[in-house]
This record gives structure tokens, C-alpha cells and sequence, in this order.
């Protein structure tokens, strides 16, 4: 089974057509106070990544990546809204700040700086082209399912990179594979499309790092310290853990993610369904607990008060028992990889922790249906993608 509604046909169609065509708002998890250090900007970006958009913001502020605080990442891909934190003494600078980009809508004055994970959720709205003549049809039949049952919580393409290597890039860290992972890292040739990189990737995998150096384009700053690293003798694993860390946890996450989602697609029909053994989460707060009466609390996931859930695997996350942990225990063995794989060490040890199956979808509704198109609105919780809603509803 590839979708949790298979019974409904899908819309077809294409989005990202245009950044209005996908739009993001955040819902942010509490309301500034009003006084405090620091400042906050609700932002609204196009066709720029929340990194860049950062970066663009640290240079014409003069500020350290750390002065500046977000709460989630956006596409770039989309029109964004989002709160971004820096320090009050920058307002006079920022009121008057421009750029093609983003701009800024408000400010609002806060105690504490922005932190990742503080907010509540997304707020998404979303066009669809050429779909079929009974998308209206299909559309609400399928969100009415997924309002019933709960969206399943992939973590979908966007965690997987330009290429779609950053989960394999993040395996071969696990497996100690340095240098695979270099060669992963530079790029297939076969798979790129920019001249100069294709070029780059052609000499590397033919042994020659120093013409590979020259046609690598100079945004791509990681692949050329790489590069720089083993041109001057640094052997495959001083040169992969001279990169930023911050980096190699975005690789190691990315494994961590396709892993849920092949233990999510395994157990896909059966996202509202516990068995005896499973780790449950409690969608209030968040709290695991072990099942050991399936049917006693399967009256709480009808009401959605807790969900079946998968690791994201890590040193010391908590395992399923019975047929849940058995396929969570066959899967590791089948990527040669154990809980202490995760134990790297030098910042980059990954605890681990569980993952609902499911996410609730809020208020979805048809903003507007039309020849061959549509418009969806709808409300996921933070960590919950939109594309696990439009894998459903186009198939």
C-alpha cells in the first residue's frame, strides 16, 4: 500500500508552479510581551531558503549566526511568513532594511531570543494545476479521511537534499564509510546538472582533486574545504569531521528520517491501529509510553488523544517490544547498523527519540476549485510537512 486513502483515487496535478502557488504561514507558539532584548520580525520571503535569508540578515546587520533566532525552516520554493529574532539595539538598522527577497512586515519587542521548535505549527495554503475534472470531489473526500484517521507523518523529498543522497550521505557517517561519503558528497556526474559541479564530480571520481577544486562552483564552500582537506594529504575521516557540524547532524537527521519513514510506509494502513508492545505518544505533550493492552487504549487513538509511533533512531531511544519492535530491530540489521552507531562522538551523537505515525490535520478546507485547478488551506503541527498531505491527495 503506498497511501493511507488507496480507496480514493488521487487528483494528479503539479504545485510550486509559481511561490504563490505554495504558500506558508507560521503559527507562532506564544505572543511577544512587548519589552525585552530582543527583537522580533515577522518576515515574509519568496523564492529564498529561511538559510539564506539568515545569512542576508547577519551581513547587512553586521551579526553573528548566533545573535539571530528562528524557529523553524521554510521552503525556498514558496511565499513564507515567519518570526525571526535578533537583539533590540538593531532596530533603528532593520526598520530600514530592504532586499528583493523577504521583507519585513511587523516588529514586536520580546524577553528571550527565538529558539527552533518554538512553534505551534503551519498554517498552508496550496494550489494545484491540472488535475482532474473531479478533484473537488476526490479532495474532500480524501481530507475528510485524513481528518478521521490522521495524515501519515513522512518526512518526505524536502529532507533529502538536491539529490536526494543526504540520508545516504548520513548512513555511510553511521557505517564509518569516509571515504564513500566524500566521493557521495562531491556528487554523482550522472545525476547533476550544473556544468562546472558535473565537471568538478567527473575529476574527483577519476582521482584528480585539484582539477576537481578548480571547476567546483564557489558557493559550494563545504565541498571545497572538503576537497582542500585531502589535496593537503588530511585522510578521508579528518577531512569529513573538519566539515560543520551543524552539516553532518543535517546528514545524520536525514538518515535518522528515511528510517521512519520506511518503518511508517511498513505500518501505513494501520497508523490508528496499536498493538501490544508499541511505544504510544501522547499528542498533548509529547510523553511516550509502552502499550501492554492494545485494545484497552485503542479508544484513545480513535479520539487522537495518543498515536502508534517509530524511532528516529538514535543512543538512547526506547525500542517497541512484539511485532513493532520486531520490525524496528529487522530494519536496523538490515542497514548493518545498531543503536551505538549513533555514538559518534565530537558533537554529533544522536540520542534519538519517537515519532507519531500520525499528525493531525486542522481545519482543511477548499479555498477555491476551478477548470483543472485547485486551492487547499490547512493546519499541521510543527514538524509535520504539507507534502505528506499532497501525496494523499494527488497519488
Amino acid at each position: 500500500m503506498n497511501w493511507l486513502t488507496q480507496d480514493i483515487p488521487g487528483t494528479g496535478g503539479v504545485y510550486k508552479q509559481t511561490p504563490e502557488d505554495f504558500q506558508v504561514e507560521e503559527i507562532p507558539l506564544y505572543p511577544c510581551s512587548g519589552e525585552g532584548e530582543h527583537l522580533y520580525l515577522w518576515v515574509e520571503k519568496t523564492a529564498i531558503s529561511t538559510r539564506e535569508m539568515l545569512a542576508q540578515l547577519a551581513r547587512s546587520l553586521n551579526l553573528k549566526d548566533r545573535d539571530i533566532g528562528y524557529a523553524g525552516l521554510k521552503d525556498a520554493r514558496a511565499l513564507t511568513r515567519q518570526m525571526i529574532s535578533i537583539p533590540f539595539d538593531k532596530f533603528d538598522q532593520a526598520k530600514n532594511l530592504n532586499s528583493k527577497n523577504f521583507r519585513i512586515i511587523s516588529f514586536s519587542r520580546h524577553s528571550n531570543k527565538l529558539r527552533q521548535g518554538h512553534l505551534a505549527g503551519n498554517r498552508f495554503t496550496i494550489r494545484l494545476d491540472k488535475t482532474h475534472p473531479q478533484t473537488q470531489e476526490r479532495s474532500e473526500a480524501i481530507l475528510e479521511q485524513l481528518q478521521r484517521r490522521g495524515v501519515p507523518n513522512f518526512f518526505g523529498e524536502q529532507r533529502y537534499g538536491v539529490l536526494g543522497n543526504s540520508a545516504h550521505l548520513g548512513g555511510l557517517l553511521l557505517q564509518r564509510r569516509y571515504a564513500d561519503f566524500c566521493r557521495e558528497l562531491i556528487g554523482d556526474p550522472e545525476l547533476i546538472r550544473h556544468t562546472e559541479w558535473q565537471m568538478a564530480a567527473t575529476h574527483y571520481r577519476r582521482g584528480d582533486l585539484k582539477e576537481a577544486l578548480s571547476f567546483l562552483p564557489a558557493r559550494m564552500r563545504d565541498e571545497r574545504r572538503l576537497l582542500t582537506q585531502l589535496i593537503s594529504g588530511q585522510e578521508h575521516q579528518n577531512a569529513v569531521l573538519s566539515l560543520p557540524r551543524n552539516l553532518l547532524r543535517l546528514f545524520l537527521s536525514a538518515a535518522q528520517s528515511r528510517l521512519f519513514d520506511q518503518l511508517l510506509l511498513n505500518r501505513l494502513s494501520g497508523i490508528d491501529h496499536l498493538y501490544d508492545g508499541d511505544i504510544a505518544v501522547k499528542h498533548v505533550n509529547g510523553a511516550c509510553f509502552r502499550v501492554e493492552n492494545a485494545a484497552q487504549e485503542q479508544e484513545r487513538v480513535s479520539a487522537f488523544e495518543i498515536s502508534p509511533s517509530a524511532p528516529l533512531f538514535g543512543t538512547k531511544v526506547m525500542l517497541a517490544e512484539g511485532q513493532a519492535g520486531q520490525q524496528e530491530r529487522d530494519l536496523l540489521d538490515a542497514e548493518e547498523l545498531t543503536l551505538k552507531s549513533w555514538q559518534i562522538g565530537q558533537g554529533l551523537t544522536m540520542p534519538g527519540e519517537r515519532r507519531a505515525l500520525r499528525a493531525a490535520i486542522v481545519d482543511p478546507r477548499i479555498v477555491s476549485c476551478e477548470k483543472e485547478s485547485i486551492t487547499l488551506s490547512f493546519t499541521l503541527q510543527k514538524g509535520c510537512y504539507a507534502t505528506s498531505v499532497l501525496r494523499e491527495i494527488i497519488k
